[in-house]
């Protein structure tokens, strides 16, 4: 008999799933997650499941994972410091997010701030067209400008959306 897994890591516990395939019987067991290391929940939550289950690791054929960690973090707004590296003019498409409104046309709604504040969100000179081909090649020397200025903004972690150009068809 063989058997799949699946974990879910969680902000508060670790959830563990254990499937046979030839029975289709389902086991949960749930376990603290552990956020200085979720890999002890995990090993802890599949060993532990295991054992309950009388089932040996080598019968496992399959483990999948999962986590909202970061999903929490951004929702909670206790991630680091986010800088953003993207294509010359969509520096602001994130916050503006046209279609992601609750209430499209409501001009006096609140809006959450920005994942990356404007100052961090940087922009560079690129361009790939919707064959691969590169268009525009981007420029090395100001790539090194904008990572040092996100050095000198001490930013933990760098996110980079470059965007292709797509071909419109008339």
């Amino acid at each position: 008999m063989d058997y799949k897994i699946g974990v879910d890591v969680g902000g508060t516990f670790t959830d563990i799933f254990l499937l046979s395939e030839n029975t289709g019987a389902l086991a949960v067991h749930k376990v603290s997650s552990t956020p200085e290391d979720p890999s002890k929940a995990i090993i802890q939550g599949v060993s532990e499941i295991l054992m309950m289950n009388e089932v040996s690791p080598d019968r496992v054929i399959y483990l999948a994972h999962g986590t909202t960690i970061a999903t929490n973090a951004i929702i909670e707004q206790k991630g680091g410091k986010v800088g953003l590296l993207t294509t010359k003019g969509f520096r602001d498409l994130l916050e503006i997010g046209r279609q992601t409104r609750p209430r499209l046309y409501d001009l006096q709604m609140d809006y959450p701030p920005p994942l990356v504040p404007r100052d961090l969100r940087l922009e560079v000179i690129e361009r790939v067209l919707h064959t691969g081909e590169v268009s525009i090649p981007m420029n090395e020397e100001q790539v090194n400008h904008q990572i040092e200025i996100l050095k000198r903004n001490h930013v933990n972690a760098v996110v980079i959306c470059l965007l292709l150009l797509y071909q419109s068809h008339s």
